[in-house]
């Protein structure tokens, strides 16, 4: 739900481009004029429109039936992640105006030309194409966004068509709901520089997502150069920058003062500020709204009790943890995870902050954090797997070494994910990914209450 609604978010941003805006009227007009059967040809066209997104997520299924750890892998390659920081730094300054991303004119004149020549059905498919086509170099860097937000998540190809759905419904559902109420088209603003500014706007949100990717990189490779002080620090300056653009065409006066776009750049630069009082040490504001996109807390340019979220001991070696947990007699909390995953910082900065499940992950459980993406080489304790048809898999660093852990032993590889264990290895009950607090609490008591039940027993 949360994919798409992100999708019909950026639908309706894309709506307001220059692109796309002056094209409603045009279109709208044209499936007027068509009497009796105007109705049907809008929704149909609306339809297409979703269609013809909702398609482009489909090769990604294929990708996941190759190697379900196809996107797994995406998430969390460095190689690929500065990919994606390279893409939308292109797709920023693309926005910003310096360049426009097309699709080549041969295919929008083929599809616009087909549109004329055909009739009924068909010519409105491929107009609903034409619109595709020749709104990509606004829409673009939208798709592109969530094209990468979504395989590089934990939900990969079905996150990806929840998202496509979503913004195919919201750039279709105008052109369909003003064709049967014409008469709004008179309300609507005209088309103008303001339509620019959504798009620099964009520009300016392409750009600080970009350095989450980056992060991820420097997460993985374990740089240290984009600490959560730093990267928050380039956030300030962004969201400052934006709200500063939107200002400088404002006139002196008081209905510009007033205006929404004085008051969405006081938004920008308030938000930044805002942002600006979690840089010093022990500050109290922690931006737990931006947990995912930030590094984690204890990942700081300043000394930290360790390198465990919220300060927590836990052990990087399930056999470590394992050891502990015997002696103890405590249950294992078994945690997978992953420096590139957003999910992860959301459960330990939001969830585990919560003081009731903070304590007993403290006091009652040996807590155990296993990265798969943790690119630390193995050296000579590489491991050789093989299947039941002879094929061979090494794994040569540790981030695999837990990720083919996780798959053997639960049929599963995505993170978060959490199991809890009795020391002699007894699952105590079934393991949970991202979910709420309230869930999350009750599902360690239920797991304590399991372990404590089975020590009473003879």
């Amino acid at each position: 739900l949360n994919i798409l609604l992100l999708g019909l978010i950026g639908g309706f941003l894309a709506l307001l481009t220059p692109c796309v805006f002056p094209m409603i009227p045009l279109t709208v007009s044209f499936f007027s004029s068509k009497n009796e059967n105007a109705k049907f040809y809008s929704i149909s066209y609306g339809l297409f429109i979703i269609l013809i997104y909702l398609s482009l997520s489909i090769p990604f299924y294929f990708l996941e039936n190759i190697n379900p750890e196809i996107l797994n892998q995406i998430s969390t390659s460095p190689v690929l992640n500065f990919l994606f920081f390279t893409i939308f730094i292109v797709f920023s300054l693309s926005l910003f105006g310096l360049f426009e991303i097309t699709l080549p004119n041969s295919w929008i004149n083929s599809a616009d030309s087909k549109s004329n020549v055909s009739k009924g059905l068909l010519s409105t498919f491929f107009m609903s194409l034409t619109l595709v086509l020749v709104s990509f170099s606004c829409t673009g860097p939208i798709l592109g966004t969530l094209l990468v937000g979504s395989i590089s998540g934990d939900g990969g190809s079905v996150d990806l068509t929840y998202g496509m759905l979503g913004f195919g419904i919201a750039l279709s559902v105008p052109f369909t709901l003003l064709a049967f109420f014409p008469n709004v088209l008179t309300k609507l603003p005209k088309s103008g520089s303001w339509t620019n500014s959504v798009k620099v706007v964009l520009g300016f949100i392409e750009l600080a997502l970009a350095f989450k990717f980056l992060s991820n990189v420097d997460l993985v490779q374990g740089w240290g150069i984009l600490k959560r002080e730093v990267f928050v620090l380039i956030w300030v300056i962004i969201f400052i920058a934006c709200g500063i653009y939107l200002l400088k065409d404002l006139r002196k006066s008081f209905s510009s003062i007033i205006s929404l776009k004085s008051l969405i750049a006081t938004f920008f630069i308030l938000t930044g500020l805002f942002m600006s009082k979690s840089l010093t040490n022990n500050s109290d504001t922690k931006l737990s709204f931006l947990s995912g996109l930030l590094p984690p807390e204890f990942y700081s340019i300043y000394e930290v009790e360790n390198d465990c979220p919220l300060s927590l001991d836990c052990y990087k070696s399930f056999d470590k943890g394992l050891e502990l947990s015997k002696k103890y007699n405590k249950p294992i909390l078994l945690d997978f995870t992953g420096w590139a995953c957003a999910n992860c910082r959301r459960v330990e900065e939001n969830t585990w902050s919560d003081p009731v499940v903070y304590d007993l992950i403290n006091n009652k459980f040996i807590l155990i954090s296993l990265y798969v993406d943790d690119r630390t080489y193995l050296g000579d304790d590489i491991i050789t797997l093989r299947d039941k048809n002879g094929n061979k898999k090494i794994l040569e660093t540790v981030g695999e070494k837990w990720s083919a852990f996780q798959t053997l032993n639960f049929k599963i590889n995505s993170q978060p994910y959490y199991v809890l264990i009795s020391p002699d290895l007894n699952i105590l009950n079934t393991p949970i990914q991202y979910t709420d607090t309230e869930t999350y609490k009750n599902w360690l008591n239920e797991g304590l209450e399991s372990f404590t039940s089975q020590n009473k027993l003879p």
